[in-house]
This record gives structure tokens, C-alpha cells and sequence, in this order.
């Protein structure tokens, strides 16, 4: 399982929280790449809820990740 900023991107919008079938639902819905239902159906299903993206992908980057200045855009 591998993630990407492009790959991640698909499930911003997805109906958080939510269960593994519902993402899978969602991404095969919403016609995100191959990859991401490739992703999300390697999680293990141990009927938990994920509650947003950094549950399945920790290293999702946050704002706090990128050095820049808000105020001069």
C-alpha cells in the first residue's frame, strides 16, 4: 500500500467517519483511480471507524507541514 497527495486527494471529500466498505464505496463511486480502492481494501478491516485521512495515512501532510506565510497571499 502506498499513498500520494494525488492518490489521498480523491478521499478529501469522502463522508467522514467512516467505515472501510463505505470509503471503498465512495472512491468506486466517485471514479477515483484504481490505486485508492487498491489502498483502501488493503486496510485492515477490524470494524473500525476512520475519522479522517491521517488515520489511514499518517504521514497525510497538514498545513503546519508547509513553510509558508499566509499572510503575504
Amino acid at each position: 500500500m502506498y499513498w500520494t497527495l494525488e492518490l489521498a486527494s480523491y478521499l478529501e471529500d469522502a463522508p467522514w467517519p467512516a467505515y472501510k466498505d463505505e470509503l471503498i464505496d465512495y472512491a468506486i463511486r466517485t471514479g477515483a483511480p484504481l490505486e485508492v480502492v487498491e489502498n483502501l481494501q488493503e486496510l485492515e478491516d477490524e470494524g473500525d471507524v476512520y475519522e479522517n485521512i491521517e488515520d489511514i495515512w499518517p504521514d497525510y501532510p497538514t498545513k503546519e507541514d508547509f513553510f509558508f506565510n499566509e499572510d503575504e497571499y
